[in-house]
């Protein structure tokens, strides 16, 4: 029952609104409205300094109110070399020159969005629609200040992702500056395809196979090097085997020379040794003899030496023999075959 009064209610009211020349005036889901008040009795006319919320249906007098909406999405504008793709079926790239004077032509892509609290403020200066949004300001400032600032890379950078991710960025910051007073939000750039001249990108190939060629032989010298030094590692360790070698044949040699210098040393200590004593034996002999029993001493050693020996008298003196004048080896010759004669 109550949900047929608010029904017959609703009914009533917007009949009650057809009635006074009020039209219902609607916003998508994810659109603003902005009204224009073209004439009011109070005076107040112009566009209207208020935003209509997304989703929404509202009642106006239609030859006196001008309605406008806006969509509040991410919206891409593209600008593409390929005539396939793109805003445009033509040629739409970034075409500029490098710092260091090279053609190069960019594909970018710059997301944005608007603001929905400067609605009112973007029917005003900016445009009427989506479309005269992207073209009158986003296209316009997107096409001249990414090639000022993509300008400020050398021809080499464009070959390093970051440095082209890091000049995006600052791409995105200055459309900010820029384009925020208009309502407008840039929410990302992307680069995508770069290309050069044809004789600049005949020159990069070269360069890539003049590259590869040098890559080749920095790897060729790299083989030889190490060749080179797994070679002087085999020397340095034929050299550090000859020389233990070496070492080891001196320690054996100077241990057998200290050993040998040893027993030397030990022989010449026994022989002086030896020496000392005999030296000392001599000097007690001569002391011996040197005192008052001396003759009794050599006549004790004279009899000693003479001890088994056969002793033959041989006269001397007055009738006897005179050694002077006798040949002592012949006399005891001829007294030895006398002898011999005598014991047969």
């Amino acid at each position: 029952m109550k949900t047929t009064l608010t029904t017959v209610i609703a009914i009533l009211g917007l009949g009650s609104l057809l009635g006074s020349g009020c039209m219902p005036y609607s916003t998508g889901p994810t659109e603003i409205g902005v009204r224009t008040i073209k004439w009011s009795p109070t005076g107040n006319k112009g566009v209207e300094d208020k935003k209509y919320s997304p989703g929404s249906t509202f009642f106006f007098v239609p030859f006196l109110t001008d309605w406008h909406t806006f969509d509040t999405r991410i919206q891409k504008l593209e600008m593409s070399a390929s005539v396939t793709r793109g805003d445009r079926m033509v040629r739409d790239d970034l075409r500029f020159k490098t710092i260091d004077g090279n053609d190069i032509s960019l594909d970018v892509i710059i997301s944005y969005r608007i603001d929905p609290d400067k609605g009112p403020m973007i029917l005003q200066r900016v445009g009427a629609t989506d479309a005269e949004i992207k073209d009158n300001i986003v296209r316009t400032i997107g096409r001249s200040k990414p090639r000022d600032i993509f300008g400020e890379l050398k021809t080499e950078d464009f070959y390093q992702a970051d440095l082209r991710s890091a000049q995006a960025v600052l791409v995105r910051e200055k459309l900010n500056e820029f384009l925020q007073a208009y309502g407008v939000i840039v929410t990302e750039v992307l680069l995508q395809d770069y290309n050069f001249t044809e004789a600049y990108q005949q020159a990069i190939e070269e360069k890539k196979i003049a590259d590869q060629q040098a890559e080749k032989l920095r790897s060729e010298t790299f083989a030889v090097e190490e060749e080179y030094k797994t070679l002087v590692k085999e020397a340095e360790a034929e050299i550090a085997k000859v020389r233990a070698a070496a070492d080891g044949e001196y320690e054996r040699a100077k241990i057998e020379a200290d050993a040998h210098y040893l027993q030397q040393e030990k022989l010449a200590e026994a022989i002086l040794a030896e020496a000392e004593a005999e030296a000392e034996g001599i000097q007690k002999m001569n002391e011996a003899l040197s005192g008052a029993g001396a003759m009794e001493v050599v006549k004790l050693a004279i009899a000693d030496a003479l001890q088994g020996k056969k002793i033959v008298m041989i006269p001397m003196g007055s009738g006897g023999i005179d050694v002077r004048s006798t040949d002592i080896n012949d006399f005891l010759g001829l007294y030895g075959v006398k002898a011999l004669a005598e014991k047969k």
